[in-house]
């Protein structure tokens, strides 16, 4: 029998959790091994959402569904529903927060707009690469053109030189 890998993955993470083979890090173990089961399965959300800090904003809510999901573990007689949908939940959030920033594709705005509201959407340091992915239709001279013009106005910040140069939001 194949299980979806969206209830797979919640059950196989809290198995791992229930196990806790490790002094420190378990948490911060599985959410990595949930981003990382997600891209191996096609959910590439948590690339442009952290899951982690998805998780984070209600951590309560985490809690809460692994203490319920848990109860019974080591008798065999579990309960994994509340936490197959809390983490079900979380990565739903994360792809309605995606669809939110990133609708911009589907609008017609000016490129500098477009690179604007991008820039505006990522976490910490990205590169005209990571904008081009989210800007499909622009051209990739019409991003740099953009990019200079809001590090220019003081928008964003630049760091490197050639293909090692990053930026970083101010505003």
């Amino acid at each position: 029998m194949e299980v979806e890998p969206l209830i797979a993955i919640p059950v196989f993470i809290h198995d791992f959790l229930c196990i806790h083979p490790f002094n420190e890090g378990n948490g911060r173990m599985s959410r990595l091994l949930t981003t990382q089961l997600l891209y191996r399965n096609g959910f590439y959300v948590g690339k442009y959402i952290s899951l982690e800090s998805k998780i984070a904003q209600a951590k309560d809510l985490y809690y809460d569904a692994l203490s319920r999901s848990q109860a019974g573990w080591h008798e065999g007689c579990e309960d994994t529903i509340p936490f197959i949908k809390y983490l079900l939940g979380t990565i739903l959030a994360a792809y309605k927060d995606f669809e939110d920033r990133f609708s911009i594709v589907e609008t017609k705005l000016p490129a500098i707009d477009m690179v604007r509201k991008a820039a505006q959407n990522k976490i910490g340091r990205f590169n005209k690469q990571d904008i081009r992915e989210l800007c499909p239709s622009l051209s990739i001279s019409s991003i740099e053109g953009s990019l200079r013009k809001l590090v220019k106005s003081g928008e964003l910040k630049r760091e490197g030189a050639g293909k090692a140069t990053c930026y970083i939001r101010l505003k």
